[in-house]
């Protein structure tokens, strides 16, 4: 048989077929539809809403971009705009990878309903160095598009507050830390200090005051500086809202005096004194700061310098071709404590420029300084012009000093510096790690200067 001649191929019959397809397949489409609408649907043949997308910036230390999105179904593009490694969490454990600079993540977060949602960096110190953001989930915002990375900043304004900030150093702020702690001598000859635990209003920078966890008031807390051989008592009086303690790192002492409650000491409630007493035995180089949830009072101030005898410098040697003379009198010796985090944030000895302290010598003056780090992160410190000879780690002297314009310091190290100031004019000297120094805003955190006359 040919095809002409069977009925089903002839144009009539396949045209039948069709109608009756057709009428198959809207017959299904209307039972779809109905079991659409009983089980809810917004409309019987709806489609879902679309999800929408915001764009977030990470960087050193803020968290920007879109944070205020309609509600419906929503997901962010996160991506890590600083130097360091940061990520993106919300209090209910949802979070991306750790992002280093550059990449990008995508975060679902399903479909949001009108209220606030926290938002952090939970990277070590950087929530509390201001990586916390509220992402707000409200009718009348705008959908997100803001956030689109790629757009180019006001280079002018970029110049212009950048200029302003340095300009603006140095700035005059209540409060000034390190300052030494004089003894009061007892009968044996026994060297007493009294330390005040408490908060205490800081201006860390000009106009920005922060609630400090402090020693007597300050931050640093003061510099206490003793004769190998001395008898020490240091009088802890806890004015603060928890327990603390202190443990005297680097600083040989017995047990019972090593300051980490409850396992060498009890507890230091509030309302309390505890008394601390051993002799300082060999020089040292070392720190006093709070032990117990030392995560949270230690970046927030409760840090100080204490340094025992002196550290020997290695005069009259000649190091990499440079004599160090033999009768050098040090012109000044400058204790650097460097913090990044809490409420302190990054700073040198308690301020974050323009509020740091300006360094005034003269040239051919020789300076001895200690660099402390009480924060979470490294921080490599580069002295313009001035060539700086590490001379000792941690208090210990080093067999072989060595010259570095940048010294890395880690967190719980002291290094001991030894230069010369050469050349007059303004000479920069800073955290080099750029992020802890510059943001669009200007230069901020862990710079200062010295200003050598001639």
């Amino acid at each position: 048989m040919t095809p002409s001649a069977d009925p089903d191929f002839a144009p009539a019959g396949i045209f039948n077929k069709l109608l009756i397809l057709v009428g198959i397949i809207g017959a299904a489409v209307a039972v779809m539809g109905a079991v659409v609408a009983v089980r809810g649907g917004p409309t019987a043949g709806a489609l879902p809403a679309p999800t929408q997308t915001a764009h977030l910036s990470l960087n050193e230390y803020a968290i920007e971009g879109d944070l205020q999105v309609p509600p419906g179904p929503t997901r962010l593009e996160v991506r890590n705009d600083g130097a360091l490694i940061h990520n993106l969490v919300l209090e209910d454990g949802r979070r991306t990878s750790d992002l280093a600079g550059g990449e990008s993540a995508l975060l679902d977060l399903g479909t949001l309903t009108e209220g606030t949602v926290t938002i952090f960096c939970d990277i070590a110190g950087h929530r509390e160095a201001g990586m916390e953001a509220t992402l707000v989930v409200t009718s009348g915002a705008s959908p997100a598009t803001s956030g689109a990375h790629g757009a180019d900043p006001d280079w002018e304004e970029l110049d212009r507050s950048m200029t302003e900030s340095m300009l603006a150093f140095p700035a005059e702020t209540t409060g000034k830390g390190n300052q030494p702690l004089e003894p009061e001598i007892l009968d044996d000859g026994t060297k007493e200090f009294h330390l005040t635990t408490e908060i205490t209003s800081w201006e860390v920078e000009p106009g920005e005051f922060v609630d400090a966890w402090t020693y007597n008031g300050q931050v640093p807390g003061p510099a206490i500086r003793v004769d190998v051989g001395d008898r020490v008592r240091v009088v802890l009086d806890n004015e603060l809202p928890m327990g603390t303690d202190i443990h005297w790192h680097g600083i040989a002492t017995p047990n019972s005096m090593d300051g980490v409650a409850p396992l060498t000491q009890p507890l230091v409630k509030s309302g309390e004194t505890f008394v601390y007493e051993f002799t300082a035995a060999k020089p040292a180089i070392g720190m006093y700061h709070a032990h117990h949830h030392a995560q949270m009072q230690v970046p927030n101030g409760l840090f100080g310098v204490f340094i025992i005898g002196e550290t020997p410098l290695p005069y009259g040697e000649v190091i990499s071709g440079i004599e160090i003379p033999e009768g050098l009198e040090i012109a000044q010796e400058i204790p650097m404590v460097l913090n990044d985090a809490g409420v302190i944030g990054l700073s040198l000895n308690g301020k974050s420029f323009p509020a740091t302290e300006p360094y005034v010598g003269k040239v051919g003056d020789w300076v001895v300084v200690h660099y402390y780090n009480e924060g979470l992160q490294i921080h490599p410190m580069h002295q313009h012009q001035f060539p700086q000879l590490v001379f000792a780690k941690d208090g210990i002297p080093l067999d072989h000093p060595y010259w570095a314009d940048t010294v890395n310091v880690a967190p719980g190290e002291r290094y001991s510096v030894l230069y010369q100031l050469s050349d007059p004019g303004v000479w920069v000297w800073h955290c080099h790690i750029l992020t802890h120094v510059e943001k669009e805003e200007g230069m901020f955190g862990m710079v200062t200067a010295w200003i050598v006359e001639d």
